[in-house]
């Protein structure tokens, strides 16, 4: 493996100085406020150059991690070894009839409040989702009776080896909460998605009563990363942890939300350590007193502090 300062240099050769931070603070990029340092940022602005960044760290055996806008996602306090690429920069909206190609660093939000002015229904759901496009088709993100699946036409994708694929709909196995995105590698670069012609005011209508339900009941004053854990069959993630007499129980700064018991809330300078911790203590607790394994939805990444 290349030592920093050529891996810096190399990179510098695909990117330009602006799209490269060295020892980068993650927790400036997780909805979490939590996680150390990545060794190098970087946020690739075209297709070529996040194909140019795989194929780097393929020929150089550089550890590689995708970020999407750190909603969904806990880093650990020592943070990522090697490169993490984020493509929050690649987030142009575009809609002709009644299709939408939203690149991956475009909010999800973002694309369905363009659908709304475009007067096209289909991602009404996906108001009050907090990730990007990239994310949302990684684990086919869903809310109030939506999801993902039903709207995606195909997606344009980097396979391992830097590969440009474009695949229709059906090739990533989309499932509840879950894709074959992770176990293939693909780096989703675009989604396109098929919607269909809505009343202005009536689509308007149901997402102003999504986003009305969502602040209502979510802990959006607090850090934190989104819902915790899928849906078990059968029960509510959120109604068994209250059950179990968690809300306002934690470890450190990290805190089961008295107001949506299934979020976990950084209140007081958590660690990453401590909100893992946490997480753990419910998924215990839940066992214990009800025999039900709560399967996080959340994903972590990075390295614990030596």
């Amino acid at each position: 493996m290349l030592d920093d300062q050529s891996i810096e240099h190399k990179l510098r050769e695909i990117l330009s100085d602006e799209n490269i931070l060295i020892n980068e603070p993650l927790n400036n990029h997780t909805y979490t406020k939590l996680g150390g340092k990545a060794d190098f940022f970087v946020t690739p602005t075209s297709y070529k150059a996040v194909q140019d960044v795989v194929k780097l760290a393929n020929q150089e055996q550089l550890p590689f991690t995708l970020l999407g806008n750190g909603s969904n996602l806990i880093v650990k306090d020592g943070g990522v070894r090697g490169v993490v690429l984020s493509l929050k920069k690649l987030d142009d909206i575009t809609v002709d009839g009644y299709e939408m190609i939203a690149q991956s660093g475009a909010r999800i939000i973002d694309a369905s409040r363009e659908a709304l002015a475009e007067h096209l229904t289909g991602l009404e759901f996906a108001c009050g989702i907090p990730g990007t496009v990239g994310g949302a088709l990684f684990m086919n993100a869903g809310a109030y009776g939506g999801e993902i699946k039903d709207v995606l036409k195909e997606a344009v994708v980097v396979d391992r080896e830097g590969n440009l694929l474009t695949l229709p709909a059906d090739a990533f196995d989309l499932q509840y909460r879950h894709s074959n995105i992770p176990e293939k590698g693909y780096i989703v670069l675009e989604a396109l998605f098929e919607l269909k012609p809505g009343k202005y005011d009536e689509i308007k209508a149901v997402m102003d009563d999504l986003t009305y339900k969502r602040e209502s009941k979510q802990p959006l004053e607090y850090p934190s990363c989104g819902s915790v854990f899928k849906r078990p069959p059968g029960y509510f993630a959120g109604k068994l942890i209250q059950d179990s007499g968690l809300q306002g129980k934690g470890v450190g700064g990290a805190e089961v939300s008295k107001k949506h018991a299934g979020f976990i809330i950084n209140k007081n300078n958590a660690t990453a350590t401590e909100y893992i911790q946490s997480i753990e203590m419910v998924q215990k607790t839940v066992s214990e007193k009800f025999g039900v394994n709560l399967e996080r939805e959340v994903r972590i990444i990075g390295e614990d502090l030596e």
